[in-house]
């Protein structure tokens, strides 16, 4: 049971956290819950943080001994088979770093998403020309089967959009994300033409932060801030380097990021102003 695996799915992470409230409601501790599955404190630690993957008979013992009634270890357990079964994005684990297969999970799952993007279109708003110009950039030594891969995970992301329970998105663009040229005037042209149509859908808030608006609170570097419809979960943090990534999930520093959004919203033209910006921009090119 103490197997390493790949990163965890948004589900496992909710049932994890479950099972540390089932365990603690029943009043056990660590060591009691590891005699059960004659397994060490570790492995019970990590099942409850989704570090390992949640086995079916582990976990029906587990239930059994905190109480749990049938009916409801019956639906957990139909929850755990549904949460370990791959996601979409595993076909394309040779191009998807573990660091940022979490954040596809995060991304699948949440209710509202929150960013702050200085340098390119967010991921779920981009044409498929723009993504592809941007990662033959990113990854320039892959070759044309790679970067077709690439671009087809990223477009099998934006088919999150187009679901009935599709997340609220709310962005904040820096005004350079849109002068600066990505894969040539046509590309750009095509690629605002897609921000205005979203734009004028339900779901999707954009706001561009101009040059004019002067120095913000986001100006360290792009973020991501997820909200999700399960209790357990908290508000969750994203951001990225060249080689990896963060996960920030404390309150005290995720208040931090909230209340940089917040001011950021006052200092970027309204929402109602975006369409005409765009617009504008586009004329640029």
């Amino acid at each position: 049971m103490g197997e390493s695996r790949s990163a965890p799915t948004v589900g496992q992470i909710v049932l994890g956290l479950r099972l540390r409230d089932l365990r603690e409601r029943a009043g056990k501790s660590f060591e009691e819950a590891a005699r059960v599955l004659s397994v060490t404190t570790s492995t019970v630690r990590r099942m409850e943080k989704a570090e390992v993957g949640l086995r079916p008979l582990y976990v029906k013992a587990l239930l059994e001994s905190y109480g749990v009634g049938a009916e409801e270890a019956g639906a957990f357990l139909a929850l755990v088979e549904k949460a370990n079964k791959p996601g979409w994005w595993h076909r394309f684990r040779s191009v998807l770093p573990d660091w940022f297969s979490l954040y596809v999970s995060l991304e699948s799952e949440a209710d509202l998403i929150r960013s702050y993007e200085p340098h390119c279109v967010p991921g779920l708003l981009q044409t498929e020309e723009y993504a592809r110009a941007l990662l033959r950039t990113g990854f320039p030594r892959a070759d044309e089967e790679e970067l077709d891969r690439r671009v087809a995970l990223r477009m099998g992301r934006q088919q999150l959009l187009a679901k009935p329970d599709a997340p609220r998105l709310w962005a904040v663009l820096d005004e350079q994300v849109l002068r600066r040229p990505v894969g040539g005037a046509g590309v750009m042209r095509a690629q605002i033409d897609r921000l205005v149509e979203v734009c004028a859908g339900p779901g999707i808030s954009l706001q561009i932060m101009p040059f004019s608006a002067g120095p913000h609170p986001g100006m360290f570097g792009p973020f991501q801030l997820f909200r999700f419809s399960y209790p357990e979960l908290p508000d969750i943090v994203y951001t990225e380097s060249l080689t990896g990534a963060v996960y920030i999930d404390e309150r005290p520093e995720v208040t931090t990021y909230l209340e940089a959004l917040d001011r950021m919203v006052t200092q970027a033209l309204p929402v109602q102003d975006t369409e005409r910006t765009l617009l504008e921009l586009r004329d640029a090119f």
